[in-house]
């Protein structure tokens, strides 16, 4: 009963459907295909506002590359201190920038606050001798299975602006995100300032499927040239193209996310006594201590420890194709402890 990560998930039907329906012939390669044409206007219609669309196929490649785009060799890169890009990239945001350092900030339940973010600045102000400040990146929803209220990303998007810094947000689970908060695309992206984000489809039902997603064309002037030499620009882009296009225009993204975040309310309020953080997207965190962790994983429950080796803390990830009766066995389990 796998309770590991949304990345264990299966690929939907829809995703599968339409892979196949592009599997039909012979047609240009390296995105100069039907598929990839149609990307910027489907998600110009999805985020209400002009953008550019670039699909690659990792969350790894979209974060790096589009941090490489937007960062300097001798730039530095503001993030919470349990950021992805920090914590499990294993450090390919420093490789593609040529040398940007990440510069970490703490503040609660895994996000940035604009408060800990001004400290973080004031505490380290530019000089020919230092890395200068270049980006902030956020995690939406975070590390910590919590997320971003919209007003939170506008305080810190005009913070960074302010100081001449660029915005990027890591959307791995942006869809799980939006379902949250029930707002519309453009409320916690372009319309709170956010300049580049990585949307994610892989771990909502995508076989292999992420994009880059630029709220202004200029900053995108050479990001194919970065995804080239990077090593991310498919030769058969139809088929990532192809899934980017399903997911968003059957409206597979939502479906998906509220699955997924439903499973993860009924398993939070099943462990309400353990819970270390609100369960507000797909991840539930809870304390149970080892002898409690031990019972579950002896009932036949997989998921990750989380924290230190002798914290007693553990992470359970809802998919959107979690089975049913393995929720309601988890569910139970954690009542009874």
């Amino acid at each position: 009963m796998h309770f590991l990560s949304d990345n264990t998930a299966s690929i939907s039907p829809e995703i599968l459907d339409a892979i196949h329906a592009a599997n039909a012939g012979q047609v240009p390669a390296y995105g100069d295909d039907p598929w990839t044409k149609r990307l910027d206007g489907v998600f110009t219609d999805f985020f209400g506002a002009p953008v550019c669309v670039f699909p690659v196929a990792t969350g790894t490649a979209a974060n790096a590359l589009s941090l490489a785009t937007l960062v300097p060799p001798y730039g530095a890169i503001y993030t919470h201190e349990d950021a992805h890009i920090l914590r499990d990239e294993c450090g390919a945001p420093e490789f593609y920038t040529g040398g940007a350092r990440i510069v970490t900030v703490s503040s609660a339940m895994g996000k940035l606050t604009h408060s800990a973010l001004a400290a973080a600045l004031d505490a380290a102000p530019p000089s020919v001798h230092t890395y200068q400040p270049a980006a902030v990146a956020l995690t939406q929803a975070t590390e910590l299975g919590t997320v971003y209220q919209p007003d939170e990303i506008s305080a810190i998007a005009a913070l960074a602006h302010d100081r001449q810094l660029f915005v990027q947000m890591d959307g791995a689970r942006f869809a799980n995100a939006l379902v949250s908060l029930g707002v519309a695309p453009a409320d916690i992206t372009w319309k709170a300032g956010v300049d580049v984000l990585s949307f994610g489809a892989t771990k909502n039902g995508a076989l292999a499927a992420e994009a880059v997603v630029f709220f202004s064309r200029e900053l995108a002037r050479d990001f194919e040239l970065r995804r080239k030499r990077g090593g991310h620009l498919l030769s058969k882009l139809r088929y990532v193209s192809a899934q980017l296009l399903a997911y968003l225009e059957s409206g597979l993204w939502k479906r998906n996310a509220e699955l997924a975040n439903g499973f993860a309310a009924r398993i939070g309020a099943a462990a309400a006594a353990h819970l270390l953080y609100p369960v507000q997207a797909n991840e539930v965190f809870v304390q149970l201590g080892d002898l409690r962790k031990k019972v579950l994983r002896d009932a036949g429950f997989e998921f990750y420890d989380w924290g230190a080796q002798d914290s007693g803390a553990a992470r359970l990830v809802a998919s959107w194709d979690q089975n049913e009766r393995d929720v309601e066995a988890l569910c139970t389990m954690l009542r009874r402890l």
